[in-house]
């Protein structure tokens, strides 16, 4: 009876330590796009302005001027950057949202983590842009406070918001965020705005809040639709012909254009926190969760079958990933250049090509690929499909062929990443993506609350520009260079375990 009491107890314990481990698991891929796109926003921030190829920049803010022109069309690798990010934070829904399921959370529990990390977003986004150097003083750079606020503000988010260690007492962590809440509301409201208003629900970065606004909408969908993919997709045709009716007199526009407001005990206006023009963004996050889905059931069931016992050689694996980061280079290439017709024969002849090397998949690995890519090359199709919908593809406004566009380019870019960490040993070289995608929020606000608040109370930020303001390879170092530093610093930090909780 002992003998068989501790065999169950060994059975039991295995199964414990597995499930542990299922739970714990992290998609590196997905931390490495999130990462990637991260610091190509901070890139995309830094290098010089004026003197780079129109491709460098947003496609509709064309050098040497940088006027917003919205009947450009066009596509750049910086209108890639917020779509990826995008992308990535729908993906990660099933991931996190799954791993508390197998722990026993209830509705009730789910969907109240799911509005705390909603808060969390937005107050982020509120309180960083007020300590923005741009937003306290956006006219006069040598305002030395300005500076010395945005660089007190950045330590202070970050103690607001950082996920102190589970081995401190309950009490000290609560105690000192608790504190340093108090600090940085406190601080805020010692600032003196141009517009001559403190603290303002109004005053937020938008980014950020259509990143609060996504993560609870696209969280709720997907947990209501996590059985029925295709009851998700259908949903993807309702808002699409909410989105069309909206534009002509009816009663969807009156609803889709209508603001809420709450009367008592006191007026507020709605709109400081959602806008019904961000319901566009869920034709990238809900195909993101459809493949966050497909990335949770493949790390299931990764420990029982090793990547050694995939079938497909290494040189088909090379292949696809050939392919697709070829289908990113070959739509960016021709749709800036406005080349739509032999873009789309290339995208099909090179998506046929993928197609047969994903064909035949054997391994959980080649099942994850080949099912990956079909979504991936689907979502691009339909989006190449509405090109010339809305005068052609452009971010602002964002057309749908550049929700949908974007949302297959980053499938495809999600893949090659995977083989090149998965399959063949080359993950050591991404650490740096991983670390700064673990820690994205470190990473948004670093560039402008730390390093360049040290650049300019040095000096050394006039000095730089003069060097680089004129020769494109110097403009484009510079913002590699600051993108680079940036990078390491973050990921320093994430080995260190000081992650920020948004």
């Amino acid at each position: 009876m002992e003998s068989k009491s501790a065999g169950n107890e060994t059975i039991i314990t295995n199964q414990t330590v597995l499930q542990e481990v299922k739970l714990t698991k992290r998609a590196d891929a997905l931390d490495a796009l999130r990462g990637i796109a991260v610091l190509a926003m901070v890139l995309s921030g830094t290098i010089a302005p004026k003197i780079l190829p129109a491709w460098m920049y947003h496609a509709q803010l064309p050098p040497p001027t940088h006027d917003f022109n919205p009947k450009l069309p066009g596509l750049t690798w910086v209108d890639l950057v917020f779509p990826f990010f995008l992308f990535a934070m729908g993906a990660a829904i099933p991931l996190a949202l799954s791993r508390r399921i197998a722990k026993g959370w209830d509705t009730k529990q789910i969907l109240l983590g799911i509005l705390q990390r909603g808060f969390l977003l937005v107050a982020f986004a509120i309180l960083l842009q007020h300590l923005r150097p741009t937003v306290i003083d956006p006219n006069d750079d040598q305002n030395w406070e300005k500076w010395w606020y945005a660089l007190k503000g950045f330590v202070i988010i970050c103690f607001m918001f950082v996920r102190l260690p589970d081995f401190w007492p309950r009490w000290i962590r609560q105690s000192l965020t608790i504190a340093a809440w108090i600090i940085g509301l406190y601080f805020i409201g010692g600032i003196t705005y141009p517009d001559g208003v403190g603290l303002s629900l109004k005053r937020s970065d938008i980014i950020l809040m259509v990143l609060a606004n996504m993560a609870i909408i696209g969280s709720i969908i997907w947990y209501y639709t996590r059985s029925n993919w295709w009851l998700r997709v259908g949903f993807l045709g309702l808002l699409f012909a909410l989105k069309l009716s909206a534009g002509v007199e009816g009663w969807v526009k009156g609803i889709w254009l209508a603001k809420i407001y709450i009367n008592w005990p006191f007026q507020l206006d709605s709109s400081w926190i959602f806008n019904s023009d961000f319901f566009k963004y869920l034709f990238i996050v809900i195909p993101g969760t459809i493949a966050g889905d497909l990335i949770y059931h493949w790390l299931e069931a990764r420990p029982e079958e090793g990547g050694s016992q995939n079938h497909w050689k290494p040189q088909r694996f090379l292949i696809i990933t050939i392919v697709m980061f070829s289908l990113n280079g070959v739509v960016l290439i021709g749709l800036q250049g406005r080349y739509v017709v032999p873009t789309i024969l290339a995208v099909l002849g090179i998506g046929l090509v993928g197609f047969i090397f994903c064909r035949n998949p054997r391994s959980v690995t080649e099942k994850f690929i080949h099912n990956l890519y079909q979504w991936g090359f689907y979502w691009l199709i339909l989006g190449l499909c509405f090109e010339p919908y809305q005068g052609g593809i452009k971010k602002d406004p964002a057309t749908m062929s550049y929700l949908f566009i974007t949302t297959g380019l980053a499938i495809a870019f999600l893949i090659g990443l995977t083989i090149l960490m998965e399959v063949f040993p080359l993950k050591p070289f991404f650490f740096l993506f991983i670390d700064n995608g673990i820690n994205p929020m470190l990473g948004y606000m670093g560039f402008a609350n730390l390093i360049w608040p040290i650049l300019i109370l040095n000096g050394w930020e006039k000095t730089i520009i003069e060097m680089t303001s004129v020769n494109p390879i110097k403009g484009f170092l510079r913002g590699f260079v600051y993108t680079f530093i940036l990078g390491c610093l973050v990921s320093l930090l994430t080995r260190l375990k000081f992650i920020l909780r948004t």
